[in-house]
């Protein structure tokens, strides 16, 4: 069967090429009023997030010594509050849209290598290149906070993250983790290995070997090669692909992947391959960033059919 696109995939991309021509076009020339407004405006909204971030931080502080009773430790608190809206669009499907939050809180004078986070979903679900290069999807709303510990090995590093899903009734899930990286002249090497069990899942092992070659000063490619088992469905399935990274500025790059997913149920078999362009660019740095992902999948579902789709994420930090 030949691999054909809809045409309902054009409807899907004009708004991907609508976006690429107003990023393209000249900036149009501004009176020096209408200046002087944006930079004030930039400076308020800079100057509230700091409020924000600084109000999150005497709560965390506030945590942390109330277990100590003093302070006993200088080192910066680097507890954070993210916000990310999640906007996701395929051809013949409504689209989606989510905002999840995540609270990050370190208590430094209670334990070195403790971390402890509230999220509006489990991130341990986004294991490798799911997080890193994969399509961001709208995730179920799945509350819940994650105790996680650090310790490095050597060179490994490693984590154990248990989970509480605040639910009825409640969910325990777990994750220990060890991975390192190795960089060479011109290339790094990042193994990873991960246990994991849920009530859904069941027990599981990730395994990865991801490569990162350095092309040139802004070109780099990432060749990944994932491998996923999951005890309760008995299924076993592989992320490989590839992904061009092009830095464009300091604070944008465009990545352009290549991603392959097979599964073993009910015979080891290719189940989908996509292509897609992702645009990273940080606004303020450490505050506002945004990504947008045009892509085109093709699953066997859907026959190997192209059908196109688009998502924006935006994050805000505090």
């Amino acid at each position: 069967m030949t691999n054909t696109i809809q045409p309902k995939s054009f409807q899907i991309l004009l708004p991907i090429l609508s976006i690429a021509f107003c990023l393209l076009q000249p900036l149009p020339a501004y009176s020096d009023e209408e200046v002087q407004a944006y930079s004030n405006w930039e400076e308020k909204f800079i100057k509230s997030n700091i409020a924000v971030s600084n109000f999150f931080d005497d709560i965390a502080r506030g945590i942390d010594q109330f277990f100590v009773n003093k302070s006993q430790t200088s080192r910066e608190n680097k507890s954070s509050v993210a916000l990310e809206n999640v906007s996701n669009s395929s051809e013949g499907q409504n689209v989606d849209n989510v905002t999840h939050i995540i609270a990050n809180l370190r208590l430094p004078n209670v334990e070195d290598y403790f971390q402890l986070k509230f999220t509006s979903y489990d991130e341990n679900e986004e294991r490798g290149s799911k997080k890193k290069y994969g399509q961001p999807s709208t995730r179920q709303q799945n509350y819940g906070a994650t105790v996680g510990l650090f310790k490095k090995l050597g060179d490994i590093k490693t984590s154990f993250q248990p989970r509480i899903d605040l639910q009825d009734p409640l969910k325990v899930s777990h994750s220990l983790s060890f991975d390192t990286s190795a960089k060479l002249s011109n290339y790094e090497i990042n193994p990873k290995l991960e246990f994991f069990a849920n009530p859904d899942k069941g027990t599981g092992v990730f395994l990865a070997i991801n490569y990162r070659f350095f092309l040139t000063k802004s070109y780099s490619l990432n060749w990944i090669n994932e491998g996923e088992y999951e005890e309760k469905k008995r299924q076993f399935s592989t992320i490989i692909g590839l992904s061009l990274v092009q830095e464009i500025t300091e604070k944008s790059t465009l990545a352009y992947s290549f991603f392959t997913n097979s599964n073993n149920r009910p015979a080891y078999h290719l189940d989908n391959y996509n292509f897609s362009v992702t645009w990273n660019h940080i606004l303020y740095s450490k505050i506002l960033f945004y990504q947008i992902i045009p892509r085109l999948s093709f699953a066997s579902e859907q026959s190997f059919k192209g059908t196109a789709g688009l998502a924006l994420v935006i994050n805000l930090n505090f």
